[in-house]
């Protein structure tokens, strides 16, 4: 996957479009203007040139992803042709599924709520805030 003009230098923010790592790039120039995207560690600019084997890291919610480029694109294309532009590290990946198993571990323990409180459970919840632990 090539640049579609030679003469139009790339820049990240519209290659994360590309790759599909956000929905529009507006948002991409926000994450990385927000500090959630580094390029070879170091903070970038949405301006930035990127380029192959650079190393870009993406935070997405609870998630790092470093991921190395392997192609430059400026056509937003299909998921299938996204994923060719870039390759995940294998730390990365293991980072993900670890922490992703933690997470799913840690929602086990906590109780689940079913929507809004009943009418009783609102009456116990104002009555323990209304207790004076000070006594």
């Amino acid at each position: 996957m090539k640049n579609s003009d030679p003469d139009k230098k790339p820049r990240l923010d519209k290659w994360l479009w590309a790759a599909r790592f956000y929905k529009t790039r507006a948002i991409a120039k926000q994450a990385i203007e927000g500090g959630k995207v580094h390029c070879n560690d170091v903070r970038a600019k949405p301006g930035k040139e990127p380029r192959i084997g650079d190393t870009i890291k993406v935070r997405h919610g609870w998630d790092d992803k470093t991921v190395t480029i392997i192609a430059i694109s400026q056509q937003r294309r299909g998921a299938s042709e996204a994923q060719l532009l870039y390759q995940e590290t294998e730390q990365s990946l293991a980072k993900r599924e670890d922490s992703a198993a933690q997470r799913k571990a840690l929602k086990g323990n906590s109780p689940a709520m079913a929507g809004r409180p009943t009418k009783k459970q609102r009456r116990d919840i104002k009555q323990f805030h209304d207790l004076d632990f000070n006594e």
